[in-house]
């Protein structure tokens, strides 16, 4: 496949903050989508008003009778029930979003694609303290981490079975446009735009964000040049404390506003480490990210 052959690309998910910024930037490449949404999704004005975008609507726990007219080249698998919260411990929901990921890849096979890149998650890793490369030994310790991992290993096995080339990307943290309520950066916003004094926890932890149109555009490199089988944790490869880029975002935001540390716990299963190694990712793509975090922020705020 080739991004100059105008590949056609499924994108589940395509509402939240990176599909829709795969969405974008698929259009910035002259590709075709296809946005499976959620029924009665209140967030399609997130999507772009474009000929080449057509909008499916479809619940994951349908994806087993879904059709779609014609044939596509990739699918970006975004789409998962219940990723934030107390639910992410929620054994009944997590355990069903496994098998939503098997139906999207026989989706995926039913529409001709010939590739299938899946969204893992940082929390596969559980307790690190190096940098996360696609091989590093896991143990999630959370039900959302133990359902990505057990989503990725069997979504594999089965794209074997269906002659589907299959990647998996363990995402780290994105931020941008259409990001969700309940993030930090989306919380540290609100607050200081509305004079408020955020409270947190002590913040220690080292972070990795990473923008989302750079995110978005390591998944369609991926699903044009991923090498099969390969996992990829994606970030932006540089880890500073958390507090660093709550300061930063005050001083753009409101640099007299006030910060209450220490107020809030940890919440259970909290890694203190989280960078990606992402020189594999870069070697097997050419992708590399292009936005530093101060820049993605006054993107957002644009």
């Amino acid at each position: 496949m080739s991004l100059a052959n105008k590949m056609k690309v499924i994108v589940t998910g395509a509402t939240g903050v990176i599909g829709s910024a795969v969405v974008r930037r698929a259009l910035a490449k002259g590709m075709e989508v296809c946005c499976i949404v959620h029924q009665g999704s209140t967030r399609l004005g997130n999507l772009p008003q474009d000929d080449r975008v057509r909008i499916v609507s479809c619940n994951l726990a349908d994806y087993g009778t879904l059709e779609l007219e014609g044939e596509y080249d990739a699918m970006i698998h975004l789409a998962w029930e219940k990723s934030f919260g107390a639910s992410r411990d929620d054994a009944d929901v997590q355990a069903r979003n496994i098998g939503y990921t098997l139906e999207a890849c026989r989706l995926a096979h039913r529409c001709g694609c010939k590739a299938f890149v899946g969204a893992g998650s940082q929390a596969e890793y559980g307790v690190q303290t190096v940098p996360l490369t696609g091989d590093l030994p896991v143990n999630p310790e959370s039900g959302y981490g133990i359902a990505k991992y057990a989503a990725g290993k069997l979504s594999a096995m089965l794209c074997r079975q269906l002659g589907l080339r299959h990647n998996w990307v363990r995402v780290l943290s994105v931020f941008g446009p259409n990001d969700g309520a309940n993030t930090l950066i989306s919380y540290l916003i609100r607050e200081f735009k509305d004079g408020g004094t955020p409270q947190l926890t002590r913040c220690e932890q080292t972070w990795d964000y990473l923008y989302a149109d750079d995110a978005a555009d390591a998944f369609l490199a991926v699903a044009e040049r991923g090498v099969d089988g390969k996992v990829y944790p994606l970030g932006s490869g540089i880890g500073r404390p958390l507090s660093d880029y709550v300061e930063e975002i005050r001083m753009i935001v409101r640099p007299e506003a006030k910060i209450e540390y220490g107020t809030k716990d940890y919440y259970p299963h909290q890694p203190k480490y989280l960078v990606a190694n992402i020189a594999e990712l870069a070697e097997d793509t050419g992708w590399w990210p292009e936005t530093v975090f101060q820049a993605g922020i006054k993107k957002m705020l644009a």
